[in-house]
């Protein structure tokens, strides 16, 4: 028996993961689901193996043939057909085999694309809640690895495991028409099957499930730190990574993966050696019959090689049942992804919002997370922004201004109250109609692996290219971009790693201004940038915001100060606003906000 692991998993993996053992029927029955585009394949396969089972289980009787009527008998006719027939058996199993198994690899292979691309789909519309506890690598994990072990059972295992169970009946009737008493010396080793089974089918499960765990883990921390190399590499945390990735990320996927290899090592031979004890029992009874003339032959030749053939299907499925129980666990992950619900739907009943103008209306606005319901991110929030008008949004960090906006591009349905514009509440409209005319613009812009002018168009597909060169001059971007080694058909890699974020972000607003949103949203946009780089973006603000609705984050006074109306938000709530210089004659929150924090002036920002 394999022990556990001697390091311990992450809570919220071994909350998830090591879950009650047991076979699930609906799991099996929801892979299942999955075959129904292909049943004809299936079909065609089934029948083909029908064929090679039969021409499998007829070859040992043709040899049984040659040996009695053939050799001792005498006849030179018998001897050759039977050969021939056994022949015969071999090409059909051949020739079967390869239809087959070019049939199960098409189907098998597409049943897998269908399920990558619904994953991939599902992962896209699931709402902001869900990436928000779970993270990237274990998303990968369970599209790449538990897809790929479930591939092995889709088109290897399902087929194949009823042809070895038809073999083996087969088979039995076979070895039952030559000799019952060697039939029953031969059936007698079963229990010593069903016993090692039993022992191996008890202990598998608990282990494939920490295997895929841990590789789970793996993929996750790896994700992880690829992504911090640059924080990594900052504070010399290479060596402490390095340990905490081998000693306990990496140790527990080797011990649970060893444990594993243990448990198969000593199953799988004791059913080789089960299949040697039945045929050295064969041989010694059966060779005194055949002495003792109660026995020809050929019908213990026959029975030899039955017996081979009897325990190699066996063999076969007591590997297809280790290769079940862990395409039970990837099944079970998968369906689990799948059917995790989407937080944020369209109403039954939604339609597609008509071209906006701009006025927004927070009525009563609430807001709580799902995890976290007895603490309000959002108390009563009552604004209204008319068409064209930018409004700031200040306040200390976690005061709720992010969440606001999000609420806004209904990234997170509301808890309480409702959010209009042009009087359309945005619960009853259709997401992809309402965020078709919003735009977005991050602290942290994001650019896509793909080349300069892929991500300025990533919002209008259907952008000239004189657009998007007009768009890149309007934000400032087309100098450096003309810069660059191929200009617009350069390179950017994942995440845009080779420009600078001054870089990323003018292309981000180039990206926002192409796709023309009547409602921009930039959330701390200009922060992260040098302030010659934000000079460049201020005399493009303009062209960007006019006449647009505009709700800007925003820490620098020079982003602020020449918004049309300020909200200061504080614990949840509004607490004032108004202009600039009202806010600071009102010498409160603003007011403070401005002198701890915001001391540079238009001119010199």
């Amino acid at each position: 028996m394999a022990n556990k692991s001697t390091v311990s998993l992450p809570e919220h993996y071994r909350q998830e993961y090591e879950k009650p053992q047991g076979y699930k029927p609906e799991v099996f029955s929801d892979i299942l689901s999955f075959l129904k585009p292909y049943k004809r394949e299936f079909l065609i396969s089934f029948v083909l193996m029908l064929f090679g089972s039969v021409a499998s289980v007829a070859g040992p009787y043709f040899t049984k043939i040659a040996l009695d009527s053939g050799i001792v008998g005498q006849n030179r006719d018998v001897l050759r057909n039977s050969i021939l027939l056994y022949l015969g058996t071999v090409l059909v199993q051949w020739l079967v085999t390869y239809i087959r198994v070019n049939i199960m690899a098409k189907a098998g292979q597409s049943t897998i694309y269908d399920i990558r691309a619904r994953l991939f789909t599902h992962i896209q519309q699931l709402s902001l809640s869900f990436f928000s506890h779970y993270s990237a690598g274990r998303l990968i994990s369970r599209v790449i690895n538990d897809v790929t072990v479930l591939r092995q059972f889709v088109t290897w295992a399902i087929i194949a495991s009823f042809r070895d169970i038809l073999t083996v009946v087969g088979i039995v009737f076979a070895m039952l028409s030559l000799n019952l008493r060697l039939s029953l010396l031969t059936l007698a080793v079963l229990p010593l099957i069903v016993i090692a089974t039993f022992i191996f089918r008890k202990h598998i499960r608990d282990i494939y499930r920490r295997v895929r765990a841990g590789m789970s883990w793996v993929n996750s921390v790896l994700a992880e730190n690829i992504n911090g190399v640059r924080v990594i590499q900052a504070f010399s945390r290479q060596d402490y990574n390095y340990n905490h990735f081998k000693d306990q990320v990496n140790r527990y996927h080797l011990e649970n993966n060893l444990q594993s290899a243990r448990l198969v090592a000593a199953f799988f031979p004791s059913i080789d050696m089960i299949g040697t004890i039945a045929i050295f029992m064969v041989i010694w009874l059966g060779g005194a019959a055949v002495l003792g003339e109660q026995v020809t032959a050929g019908v213990l030749v026959a029975f030899v090689l039955y017996i081979e053939e009897f325990f190699r299907p066996i063999q076969d499925l007591s590997r297809r049942y280790d290769q079940f129980q862990s395409s039970m666990i990837a099944g079970e992950r998968i369906l689990e992804l799948l059917e995790t619900p989407v937080d944020v739907q369209d109403a039954p009943d939604a339609y597609s919002i008509p071209p906006i103008d701009g006025q927004v209306t927070f009525d009563n606005v609430s807001f709580y997370y799902a995890d976290d319901p007895s603490t309000l991110v959002l108390d009563s929030i009552n604004l209204q922004t008319a068409p064209g008008k930018t409004v700031a949004l200040v306040g200390e960090t976690g005061a709720g201004k992010s969440t606001l906006i999000k609420l806004l591009g209904r990234f997170y349905d509301l808890t309480g109250g409702r959010v209009l514009i042009d009087g359309h509440d945005i619960s009853q409209v259709t997401q992809a109609s309402l965020r078709g005319q919003m735009g977005i613009v991050l602290q942290e812009p994001f650019l896509f692996g793909g080349t300069v002018l892929e991500n300025i168009r990533f919002g209008n597909l259907n952008a000239s290219m004189e657009d998007i060169e007009a768009a890149a001059k309007a934000v400032g971007a087309d100098d450096f971009i003309n810069g660059l080694k191929n200009s617009y058909d350069t390179p950017v890699e994942e995440g845009g790693i080779m420009l600078s974020v001054g870089q990323r972000q003018l292309i981000s607003f180039a990206r926002a201004l192409l796709a023309n949103p009547r409602i921009l949203i930039l959330d701390e946009a200009t922060s992260s940038i040098d302030t010659q780089t934000e000079q460049v973006i201020q005399k493009a603000l303009s062209t960007l915001l006019e006449g647009r609705t505009a709700f800007v984050i925003a820490h620098r006074l020079s982003t602020i100060v020449n918004a049309d109306w300020i909200v200061v938000i504080n614990e949840g709530r509004i607490i004032e606003q108004g202009v600039h210089e009202d806010l600071l004659a009102m010498q409160g929150t603003y007011y403070n906000l401005y002198n701890i924090g915001f001391q540079e002036t238009p001119e010199n920002a």
